[in-house]
């Protein structure tokens, strides 16, 4: 198990990939869609571990939909890019 400092440090990570994904979305009229939800995955991964130590069952269930947002945007840009060739 880790510690609950630990767990704050990679929940503040997780905050921050989610926090850079958006502000590089909105920055961008294109955004690279692997960065945007690769980013947005990695963010929601590291939320979780921190909510496996310090549990908040609502932010838990919201980090869930999350990454499963995260993983449909990254199948779709996958689709696309077969699409393309």
């Amino acid at each position: 198990m880790i510690s609950h400092t630990l767990a704050n440090a990679i929940g503040f990570c997780g905050t921050a990939c989610i926090i850079f994904a958006y502000a590089y979305t909105t920055k961008l009229d294109r955004p690279n869609p692997f960065i945007q939800h690769g980013v947005n995955l990695l963010g929601a991964a590291l939320l979780t571990v921190s909510l496996l130590v310090n549990m908040n069952p609502a932010s838990f269930v919201l980090e869930f939909f999350w990454a499963a947002i995260a993983i449909w945007g990254l199948v779709k840009a996958l689709r696309n890019r077969s699409n393309a060739k």
